[in-house]
């Protein structure tokens, strides 16, 4: 008997607590509150998934609408989201070690592309960290060289590059 595959699914406040230790466990050097967890949930649902093999989660995006170039600082609260957003936002995407290479985050790139798309936004954006560049990369994102982003992603530690990809690129994933 084959083990199902992992598939992602729609966050739930549910599943808040898991996302959080997954978090914890994922990202030890970037740790955020649960609020942020939940208040993302709660301003943008449609950008936050859990990636579930059965009954377990195995990672989680977080997404939502902002504004290009304006990073949101780690473990901060938003309050709301922009009425005139201009880009769509990768919170953070993080997959444990068995899910990776799976294929999993190329599948939830190509739908936030597509919520990116039916925002109307021109592009996506992120702060890759961990050495997540390369990825990214290959996802269609490309380094964006600009002083005040980079003053802004002084939190997120010495590897950390902000990156954007246009909504009409050639690679839809």
């Amino acid at each position: 008997m084959t083990a199902k595959p992992a598939l992602w699914r729609p966050m739930t406040e549910a599943d808040l607590p898991a996302v959080s230790a997954l978090a914890d466990l994922i990202h030890p050097d970037y740790p955020e509150d649960d609020a942020v967890f939940a208040e993302r949930l709660r301003l943008y649902p449609a950008g936050c998934h859990v990636l579930a093999r059965d009954g377990t989660l195995q990672g989680y995006v977080v997404s939502h609408p902002w504004m290009d170039l304006d990073p949101p600082a780690l473990n901060s609260l938003l309050g709301t989201l922009p009425v005139t957003a201009s880009t769509f936002y990768i919170h953070d995407l993080a997959l444990l070690p068995q899910a990776r290479g799976s294929g999993a985050a190329s599948v939830i790139v190509t739908h936030l592309v597509g919520r990116a798309r039916a925002e109307r936004l021109p592009n996506l954006s992120l702060v890759a960290v961990n050495g997540s560049a390369r990825f990214w990369r290959r996802q269609g994102f490309e380094a964006v060289r600009d002083r005040a982003v980079m003053d802004k992603l002084r939190g997120y530690g010495e590897d950390a590059q902000f990156m954007m990809r246009a909504v009409s690129s050639a690679r839809e994933g």
